[in-house]
């Protein structure tokens, strides 16, 4: 009888053990602590590139939704639609019934952020500013979602290839760049941004480093002014027409001068994920053969 009688005891405790064990609090970039109880099993993202850093950790199977530009990998095509880093479709995520919605810090709106907070779903929100931020973002997913031990394995490897392209690139001749983000209205990045960390891997110098904004516009005139040696612009490969139909009558500027224009694919280097070392080699083949062409001349 007495062993009856303590037996929900007991149970109870060891489901309560259970849960504070499995429970985990982390800091996100916002500097605000989200707690969860227990790993998640629905999760919403926000942004194409948080999309790809869960799949990259073996969580696509989590994810209920995403965002309507989270195209890679092909299987996240299938994902229903919340909207975009514009609008947030808040209906549409309250009926996919997220344990957590993991957030961009510089692309999602505050209002929309805290509109699902107030609707009581915790939200997890990112920011990655360098190349090294992006290992320690998968590490923290890993921890938020419980895939810590594939997260490690992933950011290792991620680690290790950006390592050698540092040691590859370390001695190159420095060269000035233009980095064009978006033609109308004319855009680029500052030395915060994980762009201008790939542009300086690869022995360039962000001539717009200095300014105060993530993602500055400018006038075509201060582009000319600052005399890029390079212009490197994110967009469809091959397309380096329009680029010289931007720039080409501007012969004052180096990088017209020695036909240093080039492009790579905008979502291998606007998208903060493992691939970036992908679009960070294409930056450093163009840088490469600029130098080439200043050489010859």
């Amino acid at each position: 009888m007495r062993t009856r009688h303590w037996l929900p005891l007991v149970v109870f405790f060891l489901l309560l053990f259970v849960s504070i064990a499995n429970a985990v609090t982390l800091t996100d970039d916002r500097g605000r602590n989200i707690t969860l109880e227990h790993p998640p099993e629905r999760i919403v993202s926000l942004a194409p590139h948080v999309t790809e850093l869960l799949y990259a950790i073996d969580a696509g199977d989590m994810l209920v939704g995403a965002d309507e530009y989270s195209d890679f990998p092909g299987k996240a095509v299938q994902l229903p639609r919340i909207g975009n880093a514009s609008r947030v479709d808040i209906e549409r995520v309250l009926s996919l019934e997220p344990d957590i919605v993991i957030g961009w810090l510089t692309g999602n709106a505050d209002s929309d952020i805290e509109k699902l907070e107030k609707l009581g779903i915790p939200v997890f929100v990112t920011e990655i500013t360098s190349l090294d931020n992006v290992a320690d973002q998968l590490i923290r997913l890993g921890q938020l979602i419980g895939k810590p031990v594939k997260a490690e394995e992933v950011a290792a490897e991620y680690r290790r290839r950006l390592q050698k392209l540092r040691a590859q690139y370390a001695e190159k001749t420095r060269i000035s760049v233009f980095y064009q983000v978006w033609e109308q209205p004319l855009m680029t990045v500052n030395g915060r941004h994980f762009i201008s960390d790939a542009i300086q891997l690869c022995g360039g110098n962000n001539v717009f480093s200095e300014l105060q904004t993530l993602a500055p516009t400018l006038s075509k005139e201060s582009v000319i002014a600052a005399d890029p040696q390079a212009i490197i612009s994110g967009r469809t490969p091959g397309n380096d027409t329009s680029l010289r139909s931007e720039w080409g009558s501007w012969q004052s500027m180096d990088a017209v001068k020695y036909d240093n224009l080039f492009s790579i694919p905008s979502d291998l280097i606007a998208r903060p994920t493992p691939r970036i070392l992908d679009g960070v080699v294409k930056i450093c083949e163009a840088l490469d053969e600029a130098r080439s062409h200043m050489h010859a001349r």
